[in-house]
């Protein structure tokens, strides 16, 4: 897969050596201009996939460019804000110019990694598909649990209904593949399907990206008027905040909607599927209970893999045969023993981690057929990654066999369970210790798998 080329466009050298050296650490191609002409040229010569653009600049600012930028045709890839004075006013003007988001400085490292990855993913998916062979389908839900069995047989149930979905449970549970499958399967395939990272969006212009905005004349079309007949997936939809959620229980409950700062009414053509980690529940953090309900029509609620291991060999077939046929990957053949140790291994990670490996598996190995020894070693490699409780204490193995985003995220995950151990739950205490604000902080534990008991602080 060819590498994602950004432009980031900045006055300042520290700040353009700075972000050039995390892009291209996180597997990006960086190219850097230090002025808007300069910046034009590159954009025209290398034709980008993302540009950076700094608001502030001595000889244009980032405004007027990206305003040139859209005056001389449609831009042809996502623009991100930067900005150490941003306004409410400068963040809807650049959203309204075509901007899919806002990033603020002293720029944070996930914020940047976050809207960077939110704004290619969301760029690449908001275009109207009619080719079916551009939307590959997702991967086939297999295996012969009871759980799987009634999965099989609700799925195709939801399709035939335009009802509004909330699909729940664990993270790594491929919530997101059931959204698609629900999407593929119905009448709305070949239409577009808009994914909403809803915990990336930025409080200040989040109405603005959903439902669009209208200024002086011109007009901004959010993300639910482009997903026009097709699906709109909320991802983590109670990351949203609470101005839009009300707005999107609204919505939901009219069928129309108002752009920002508009009058005329839109009508909500589009089916809308959401997803949340965890129980999906009404004294969850940040949820509105008037959306929730809204949303609950059809309910679909996924099981941790532990739950279901006897799914695992046929998922093992599946997904081979998925990355041979999709990601132009070797066919390696997994024996019996081979299946029956993925069967028997932990999965924190759930169906992802699963996945993920699997695909490893198939990268790394030599021959046609992936040995035991194989599969042992590799699992090995997979513990340890993962804390061991001894005498001394948890003891963690840094896991430098992982690239830097995923040892990074095995990091945290372990840093962050057992500062919760330490303050037995209290997310008080948590967020204090760690230096996090609440929110954000369940936010991260959910990301990352870690299941809480809210204390009653």
């Amino acid at each position: 897969m060819t590498a994602k080329s950004i432009l980031v466009v900045d006055d300042e050298p520290d700040i353009r050596e700075t972000v050039q050296e995390i892009l291209i650490d996180e597997g990006y191609v960086v190219t850097t201009a230090e002025n808007a002409a300069t910046a034009t040229q590159l954009r025209d010569s290398i034709n980008p996939d993302l540009v950076l653009l700094d608001v502030w600049m001595p000889d244009e600012d980032g405004i007027t460019l990206l305003a040139n930028w859209q005056a001389h045709g449609a831009l042809e890839c996502p623009v991100v804000m930067m900005s150490g004075h941003g306004t409410v006013e400068t963040a809807v003007e650049a959203t309204r110019l075509g901007a899919v988001d806002f990033v603020e400085k002293p720029l944070s490292l996930q914020k940047l990694l976050r809207t960077v990855d939110k704004s290619l993913q969301s760029w690449s998916r908001i275009t109207p598909q009619t080719d079916a062979c551009v939307q590959p389908k997702p991967i086939e839900w297999v295996g012969n649990s009871e759980y799987s069995r009634e999965m099989r047989e609700q799925l195709p149930k939801v399709v035939s209904t335009a009802a509004p979905v909330l699909i729940s449970g664990p993270a790594g549970s491929l919530k997101h593949q059931i959204a698609q499958r629900l999407h593929i399967d119905g009448e709305r395939y070949g239409k577009p399907y808009v994914i909403v990272r809803c915990d990336a969006l930025d409080p200040r212009t989040a109405a603005v990206e959903l439902f669009g905005g209208e200024h002086a004349g011109e007009q901004t079309v959010g993300l639910i008027e482009q997903a026009g007949g097709g699906t709109l997936f909320l991802q983590d939809v109670f990351e949203l905040p609470a101005a839009a959620q009300k707005q999107l229980d609204a919505c939901l409950a009219s069928g129309s909607f108002h752009r920002v700062g508009g009058t005329g009414t839109l009508s909500l053509d589009a089916r809308v599927v959401a997803s949340t980690d965890g129980d999906a529940q009404l004294d969850g953090p940040g949820v509105i209970e008037d959306l929730f309900y809204r949303l609950n029509v059809v309910p679909i609620r996924t099981r941790p893999l532990s739950e279901h291991k006897e799914d695992i060999p046929a998922v093992v077939e599946s997904h081979i045969d998925y990355l041979v046929e999709n990601e132009n990957l070797g066919y390696r053949h997994l024996g019996v023993a081979a299946k029956n140790r993925l069967r028997h291994a932990d999965w924190p990670g759930d169906l992802v981690q699963l996945l993920n490996f699997i695909k490893r598996l198939l990268i790394l190995s030599d021959g046609p057929e992936v040995s035991v020894d194989e599969v042992d070693a590799a699992l090995e490699n997979v513990a340890d990654a993962t804390p061991h409780s001894g005498p001394e204490g948890d003891l963690f193995r840094l896991p430098l066999h992982l690239p830097l985003r995923e040892a990074r995220a095995e990091f945290e995950r372990v840093y962050l369970a057992r500062q919760l151990v330490d303050v037995d739950g209290r997310m008080g205490d948590l967020a204090s210790r760690v230096g996090m604000e609440r929110t954000h902080l369940y936010r991260k534990l959910r990301s990352l798998g870690i299941e809480t008991k809210r204390a009653s602080d």
